[in-house]
């Protein structure tokens, strides 16, 4: 076989996006590459199976997991070839390629290494984790490319490339570079977040961005329905909670003992860099964390700090920090582990110390941390709290849509254990996971929802679903089922697998579900999270403690699709935190959810709605650790839940507000006050301040002085006399009365117009990243914008360019402004006020520039043209180390402590 079947045909008509794809295929593919990047849900399996008929050669298929290989084979056979049943020239062994092979990265990998791995292994329980294998020696990759030359592989789709760990990207290319294939590279979620040596190793295999669609387009379009992000907040369960309570207590009182213990202050007294510090200045500057904790440690047990040491620090006013978590695990990482040849005599004390840190859960792999603690962060994300909140969601959703209801629960984890061959299942339920979560459903089941439990090892369905699960089977061609009833409710039927039904159960219980045989269906995430298609779902709890953004993102994509006939549909997502009422900030599992929020674009819930990602859209209280704030905010989600058509509205007033989604770093305003009431408060006090001033002069001085210009204007004999007595006159009342004033205006100057210095920055980091050549696209063509809301936060964005043209400027300008932590290159800008206060701000130079010292020297020469006076100063010298000392602890940017942000907003 050498080409496809003449009558192959994709049964459905082909949407917007997918249309303009196809119609300029040819434009794309003249570099040999068809690079894709839109959202779960928008049709990439469809396209790129289109994409491989159209240049009609044999096709080699990579995916990223065996549900998507099924997928791919299922989607082919049921779209195009229109049957059910799979032709022999599909293959899915790589060792036996066809005229079309559909094999998982893993796969190809394995057989290039001849390795025999048996992949279904790895589809439930943990995330695929690379198999004790040993080292990748690619010993048999001839022998996998001669045969795919044998069938003359001459186009390979790859499918979420970056999912590949460094061995399979290696092996990848190789086969690549042997083939000289068509690739067409399909993405979800592109790895925008990576270094920028792995950006290229993805260009390099997927070719540049030839498109890329946003959700909201693709809500414009009607390919993903409105949706919305909910979260359904618990709390630990009393035993938790006492646990946590127990773990933070025993920490405070290690950390008091530490605090005070006379073998670490000794040990520090005697080291080198406390004794001598100007003789070690070069380990000080190399290692100052350590040096820094080191000083705050003594300081804190009331050891003066000499001068030699402020004087290394370059500020003799330096306020020494408080001894906090933090600087006590920098501390005792040094001590422990890190320097060996200065505390040998303290051997027996760091073995006793390092036995009793682990005995209080504060260390784990030599990880000291006193904060976050992986016991208590396994409390909160597997909190049993969290089977409440699954039961009242889907009590809540089934009581809202009834039958119509088609709700999907992923978890991580099966927990066979929970299943059990007794009559009576009354198994406390002490974990959360597959089996645990249909249990606590089962056992208060009000209104007989319809449930089922599908995993890659277990099956289980209502009674009422299994003559649809046979008619669906029998379509397959299989018709010996081996079932039996679940030994402790005869109402639900354990479906056992066969080497017949395992490559097609999960479609058969998909479409099942469809029909509404099953209403609320239970299962993996490795199995239904990715690739894994059931456009009916209006209703997802991600009962999952992945924080990938790409899982989390593909797991969300299954619920976002819209549904043929059904042009209603909504999808709710719910997503599960429990809180850590220890903790100002929520807790880890809350923090876990907040980053995962980064990568999910939605409708806020302001009062106008706009799209934007990040949890801040979702309008969360700061209190939210107290129970009253976390029960109040469940009210009110359920309150929007509820109200679906009230969603769609939302959509669409704020689909109105613009025409693109648009990368953005976010600076907040350094003040709680609202920015516009800032900035009218300096002015107003300033203005205030100046009368306060000429009012107070005139009283103050009133008599006095007008008796004291009397004395002494009778020695004043020329006009520049009366100029020099007037001067002195108005210094000191500027002295005694003007000094609010002079604070004031500089504040009202500072936020007069607080974005039009980062656009300055923008624009001087913009010409630099053309030189070095990271941007290529024509100057003409790029714009940076900036703007402030009416918090005073301000936004800026690269206007014009490629996605990774955006993507590296956003990320540049992140290293300038954010906290310096690094850099090999430090700009000093000095900024004189009215000609004689001076100010020194510090911010680092990106890597990308500070590289080569070239590109640093342009970037500075680009700063003094555009934003202002400055030195550059490189760090690796003494020097250098010193200053960057001084700059951590002065620079500006630390007013905006980590808080600076990458946004997407729709505009």
């Amino acid at each position: 076989m050498t080409e496809y079947p003449k009558d192959i045909k994709f049964k459905y008509s082909w949407r917007k996006y997918q249309q303009r794809v196809l119609d300029e295929l040819q434009d794309h593919l003249t570099d040999r590459h068809l690079h894709v990047i839109a959202p779960p849900g928008s049709g990439k399996t469809v396209l790129g199976l289109e994409v491989a008929i159209r240049l009609n050669k044999p096709t080699l298929i990579l995916a990223p997991t065996i549900a998507i290989r099924n997928q791919w084979i299922q989607r082919f056979c049921e779209l195009f070839l229109q049957t059910n049943l799979t032709p022999d020239w599909i293959s899915r062994d790589i060792r036996n390629p066809k005229f079309m092979t559909v094999v998982t990265y893993q796969g190809l990998h394995a057989a290039c290494n001849n390795w025999r791995i048996e992949e279904e292994e790895f589809d439930d329980e943990e995330e695929n984790e690379e198999n004790g294998n040993g080292k990748s020696t690619n010993s048999e990759l001839d022998k996998i490319v001669s045969g795919l030359k044998a069938q003359n592989i001459k186009t390979i789709v790859v499918d979420e490339a970056h999912h590949l760990k460094n061995d399979w990207w290696q092996t990848l290319t190789k086969v690549k570079d042997k083939l000289d294939p068509i690739i067409v590279g399909l993405t979800a979620t592109p790895p925008y977040d990576v270094t920028a040596t792995e950006w290229q190793r993805y260009i390099d295999l997927n070719g540049p961005v030839d498109t890329e669609i946003s959700v909201p387009e693709l809500v414009i379009e009607g390919d993903l329905c409105p949706h919305q992000d909910y979260v359904h907040f618990t709390l630990p369960t009393e035993k938790e909670n006492q646990k946590i309570v127990d773990f933070r207590q025993n920490i405070e009182k290690l950390f008091q003992e530490i605090k005070n213990d006379e073998t670490i202050i000794q040990a520090m007294e005697q080291h080198p860099i406390w004794q001598n510090p100007k003789e070690h200045l070069d380990w000080i500057y190399s290692n100052l964390s350590f040096y820094s904790a080191c000083l705050i440690f003594l300081k804190s047990n009331n050891k003066e700090i000499p001068e030699t040491h402020l004087e290394v620090i370059g500020d003799k006013k330096f306020q020494i920090p408080k001894l906090d978590y933090e600087w006590i695990e920098t501390l005792l990482d040094f001590y422990l582990y890190k320097e060996k040849e200065h505390f040998s005599k303290f051997e027996e004390h760091q073995k006793t110390l390092e036995n009793r840190l682990r005995r209080y859960g504060a260390i784990e792999r030599r990880q000291i941390n006193f904060s976050h603690n992986k016991r208590v962060t396994g409390f909160l994300t597997s909190s049993i709290s969290k089977l409440n909140g699954i039961k009242e969601i889907v009590d809540f959703e089934y009581k809202q849509l009834g039958k119509d209801l088609r709700l999907v629960i992923l978890s991580d984890f099966i927990r066979k254990e929970f299943f059990i061959n007794a009559p009576e299942n009354n198994l406390e339920l002490n974990k959360i996971g597959v089996i645990p979560i249909f249990e606590k459903l089962r056992r208060a089941n009000k209104g007989n929802k319809r449930i089922a439990v599908l995993t890659g090892s277990t099956i289980i369905i209502p009674v009422s679903a299994y003559a649809a699960f046979e008619a669906k089977a029998a379509k397959y061609g299989i018709f010996k089922i081996n079932s039996s009833p679940v030994p402790f409710d005869n109402t639900y039927v354990l479906i056992n697998q066969s080497e017949r039904l395992k490559h097609d159960i999960v479609h058969i219980v998909t479409q099942i579900f469809q029909r509404g045989e099953i209403e609320v269906l239970i299962g993996t995430k490795s199995l239904l999270g990715e690739g894994w298609d059931a456009p009916a779902i209006n209703s997802l709890i991600l009962a999952s403690f992945v924080g990938s953004f790409v899982l989390s993102n593909q797991m969300r994509g299954r619920a976002i699709r819209t549904q043929k006939g059904n042009g209603d549909k909504t999808g709710n997502i719910w997503h599960l935190a429990c809180i850590d009422p220890t903790s100002t900030t929520g807790g880890d599992d809350f923090d876990l959810l907040k980053r995962r929020f980064r990568s999910f674009v939605g409708v806020s819930f302001q009062e106008e709605p706009g799209i934007e990602n990040g949890i801040g859209r979702l309008n969360l209280s700061e209190n939210i650790h107290h129970k009253e704030e976390a029960e109040t905010k469940n009210v009110e989600m359920f309150s929007y839940a509820g109200s679906r058509e009230n969603l769609k509205q939302r959509w669409k007033t704020a689909l109105e507000t613009g025409v693109t989604l648009v990368e953005e770093i976010k600076i907040p305003f350094p003040e709680e006050k609202e920015y516009n009431a800032v900035k009218s408060m300096y002015l107003n006090k300033t203005i205030g301040n100046l009368l306060a001033t000429l009012g107070s002069g005139l009283v103050g001085f009133g008599l006095e002085g007008l008796q004291g210009l009397g004395r002494a204007a009778r020695n004043i004999r020329t006009t520049q006399d009366l100029y020099f007595f007037l001067g002195i006159f108005g210094a000191i009342g500027m002295l005694i009365f003007g000094r609010l004033t002079f604070k004031t205006l500089r504040l009202f100057l500072k936020y007069r117009d607080i974005s039009k210095d980062i656009q300055q920055i923008g624009d001087a980091l913009l010409n630099s990243l053309i030189k070095t050549g990271v941007i290529n696209t024509d100057y003409s063509k790029l714009k940076v914008e900036t703007s402030v809301d009416n918090w005073g936060a301000i936004y800026c964005h690269l206007e014009g360019g490629t996605t990774f043209d955006k993507s590296t400027f956003i990320n540049a300008l992140h290293e300038v402004i954010a906290p310096i932590d690094n850099p090999r290159y430090v700009i000093i800008r000095k900024n004189m006020f009215m000609l004689f206060v001076k100010q020194k701000d510090y911010h680092s130079v990106p890597e990308v520039l500070g590289r080569n010292k070239n590109l640093a020297e342009y970037f500075k020469d680009q700063w003094e043209r555009l934003v202002g006076s400055c030195d550059l100063i490189f760090t690796r010298t003494i020097d250098g180390r010193k200053l960057l000392l001084r700059s951590r602890v002065k620079s500006l940017a630390a007013q905006f402590e980590e808080k600076v942000e990458h946004v997407n907003k729709w505009k």
